[in-house]
């Protein structure tokens, strides 16, 4: 795990050498046909980097998306209009049905259909339109983490090139540098809060948010930490009774409008008692985990996410873990 995790500055290079002109002329179709609805279409640790796909669309593009509940395909069968709309599907295998099917549908319907999926020949990348190949190489430990961080990219990636923003492609370009800057930094006085640890809230909002629903899947899968991801904006309706002394809180403060907000959090949580872990940049004082920072506040989440890897591995190891062999999980999950 650590060692993919550490690789991902080298996947998103390999990544960014590709497929250029196929995304420059997808993002000419989006923008001279815009999509009537946008999809995503995703499970675990894809569903939170569709998660962040989906507010940059909504914050740079305007269109409001929505992440489609696949047992409605699946399962219900129901009759959706997809004519016209835009799934984006993405996944690090491409095999599981629940999210090959819903794709085929889609495209079968009149809709616009992406895959940002890893396996290029697998059954999603065949079934869609518009194929992205995330270009992260094999992945041998069940955790995703390089995987994640270039499904991150190619959505950013997607959006930058729907949008035609020059600049913020120009900052996708600099990632590699960021990541391996976020790979050096030390987060180990985490652990002396997370070893011990047997539950925690994660917390984040608006861009961030991707990064602790995804953070907190990490400490259960590899650390066995029950963990729950929560919006700093919904904490304090009803989560914030969970408070005690003691309580570990992680909370990623990326720059952008609401990063005063969970600062201020940390600080109100603090006083009553939690244990708080502040990922914040450098020029924010209360902070005692440093995230790296990128070209835009845009693209922080996918730095900070890397660095929190990093402590991730460490932490499951020194929980007497297997990082790259959590119990009861495989590589590859099917449902349908």
């Amino acid at each position: 795990m650590l060692q993919e995790a550490c690789s991902s500055a080298q996947a998103i290079a390999e990544q960014l050498s590709h497929d250029t002109d196929r995304l420059v002329e997808l993002g000419a179709y989006l923008r001279a046909t815009p999509p009537s609805s946008v999809v995503t279409i995703a499970r675990g640790s894809s569903d939170h980097a569709a998660n962040y796909a989906a507010y940059l669309i909504m914050a740079r593009l305007g269109h409001i998306v929505a992440s489609l509940p696949m047992s409605l395909l699946t399962l219900n069968r129901a009759p959706l209009n997809v004519k016209n709309a835009l799934a984006i599907a993405i996944s690090q295998s491409g095999q599981s049905p629940d999210v090959v099917e819903p794709i085929k549908y889609f495209r079968e319907g009149g809709a616009t259909t992406v895959a940002l999926v890893n396996d290029a020949k697998s059954p999603l990348a065949q079934g869609a339109e518009w194929t992205m190949p995330l270009h992260a190489g094999p992945e041998l430990s069940v955790a995703a983490t390089k995987s994640f961080i270039t499904s991150l990219v190619a959505g950013a990636r997607l959006a930058g090139h729907w949008q035609n923003d020059a600049e913020f492609l120009a900052g996708i370009a600099d990632l590699p540098n960021a990541l391996n800057q976020a790979c050096e930094l030390d987060w180990s006085s985490a652990l002396d809060v997370l070893v011990p640890a047997q539950r925690i809230m994660v917390v984040g909002r608006g861009i961030s948010f991707s990064v602790a629903l995804e953070s907190a899947l990490k400490f259960k899968e590899t650390s066995v930490i029950q963990a729950e991801a929560f919006s700093g904006a919904e904490i304090k309706h009803g989560p914030m009774a969970l408070i005690h002394d003691g309580y570990p809180l992680l909370i990623f403060a990326t720059r952008g409008p609401a990063q005063a907000g969970l600062i201020a959090l940390a600080e109100e949580m603090r006083g009553r008692g939690a244990n708080v872990l502040l990922a914040a940049p450098d020029d924010v004082k209360e902070r005692n985990l440093t995230l790296a920072t990128t070209a835009t506040p845009d693209l922080d989440p996918i730095a900070a996410i890397q660095s929190f890897y990093v402590m991730a591995a460490e932490l499951s190891l020194a929980r007497g873990l297997n990082p790259d062999q959590p119990r009861h999980l495989s590589k590859v999950t099917k449902t349908n």
